[in-house]
């Protein structure tokens, strides 16, 4: 089936699902003020809703959906017989799940794809059944032979990732929900805020922090989110693991919730509201641990580099090896004194030599003073971590031409320019 009839589908289906996708829960305040009409994130999407509840628009998404796959390509060649056979399947499974007869639904799709396994549709139908009764292995099971006959639908993969959620299936939730966010569910805008904030939980136990901060940010920029939400956004910028969260109703969980709604406004550039935020807690809670390394994320990302520097240097009084608050120091200081970041990047790789970061951060420290010779060993152990990382040739080519070793200056830049290229070309969507 071509690839844009079952994006055909998934509009359609999208306008029998969009009033149902999302479980909404009430907003409800711990000390921090969220507007009435922030959006909420819910459990999980309710994904193929059924003809008890439909209304008449319902009905004509439900009529449009069949249209648009009558359209598909033709399937290979099958006998009169066995197509009337699958036809009347189709026809009946349709019937039973609009109905909300799920378990006959169930063994006729199931039927149906024995006679005709590339059929998109009965996948696609079967998978949103299962996850909407909770049975997430066989909605996986139908969503993976979706995937060769949709190989580029975002929407696919999320529902995919999203079974494997529930299935506790971490590393390949993390990787389908990754995929998702790569390809366009645009048809479905309440779905990618599902998935935003699944993939946010997930990097979160990986503790890819960073990575979450920027997922769960994105749920930010239209309007406020529930406290679940606002909580895991202020663990990301806390760098903690939901397994180590501090229990519910404690000062901790209310600095937590606190500096995640802080950290929404930053996303929304709110910065005198985010400002007075952070300057209450610090005012409250000044010892309370990386409250000085988070509020020094703010400020720096706010432009005072500086008053950011000084907020590093107080968590480091509190904690002297601490390693974050180092690098956001050496970090801070490159281009702009780019000496006084050195002992601080330094410090770090002697405290833990196996951060590749590390060693990247203080060769570009070292290349900025002309300290070529050190800088060469830095970035080549970075290279070797990141070896698709383009900038990281750019800066090593630089060191080696420095230094006179011309081939090897030229074989970097080479591989800049090829790294440089695919971003770019993937970026245009080449």
């Amino acid at each position: 089936m071509p690839q844009e009839s079952f994006g055909n589908l998934l509009v359609a289906q999208t306008l029998l699902s969009v009033l149902q996708l999302l479980q909404l829960l009430n907003p409800h305040s711990q000390g921090v003020t969220v507007p009435q009409e922030s959006f909420l994130i819910p459990g999980k999407p309710r994904s193929c809703p059924h003809k008890g509840s439909a209304t008449p628009g319902l009905r004509y998404a439900a009529l449009l959906a069949l249209l648009l796959f009558a359209v598909a390509a033709p399937s290979p060649p099958q006998t009169k017989s066995a197509s009337n056979t699958f036809d009347s399947l189709a026809q009946k499974a349709a019937a039973a799940r609009d109905s909300d007869q799920l378990d006959d639904a169930v063994a006729l799709y199931k039927k149906a794809l024995a006679l005709r396994p590339k059929w998109a549709e009965g996948w696609w139908s079967l998978g949103t059944i299962e996850y909407d009764r909770n049975n997430y292995r066989s909605a996986a099971s139908a969503f993976r032979q979706l995937l060769p006959l949709a190989p580029k639908n975002g929407t696919a993969y999320a529902m995919l990732g999203l079974c494997e959620y529930e299935l506790g299936q971490n590393a390949a939730a993390l990787q389908h929900l990754e995929q998702a966010k790569n390809l366009d569910i645009s048809v479905d805008p309440q779905l990618r805020l599902v998935l935003l904030y699944h993939d946010g939980l997930l990097l979160l136990r990986a503790n890819r922090f960073q990575s979450a901060q920027t997922s769960l940010g994105a749920l930010c920029l239209d309007s406020i989110p529930n406290d679940d939400a606002l909580n895991a956004l202020g663990l990301a910028a806390f760098r903690i693991s939901p397994n180590a969260a501090p229990p519910e109703g404690s000062p901790g969980a209310q600095i937590i919730l606190r500096v995640g709604h802080a950290a929404c406004l930053t996303v929304q550039k709110k910065y005198d509201e985010a400002h007075k935020e952070y300057a209450g807690l610090i005012s409250t809670y000044p010892d309370y641990p990386n409250i000085h390394y988070v509020y020094g994320k703010f400020l720096a990302e706010s432009g005072d580099v500086p008053a950011a520097v000084n907020e590093f240097k107080q968590e480091l009084q509190r904690n002297p090896r601490d390693i974050n608050s180092r690098l956001e120091i050496a970090a801070n200081e490159y281009k702009v004194d780019s000496a006084a970041g050195i002992p601080y990047a330094e410090e770090v790789v002697k405290i833990n030599p196996h951060i590749p970061f590390a060693h990247y951060l203080l060769g570009l420290l070292y290349l900025d003073v002309d300290q070529f010779q050190k800088a060469i060993p830095e970035l080549e152990i970075a290279q070797k971590a990141f070896p698709k990382d383009a900038k990281v040739y750019f800066a090593l080519g630089s060191a080696y031409a420095r230094a006179g070793r011309t081939q090897d200056a030229a074989k970097a830049r080479a591989e800049f320019a090829r790294l440089n290229q695919e971003t770019t070309g993937a970026a245009a969507g080449y």
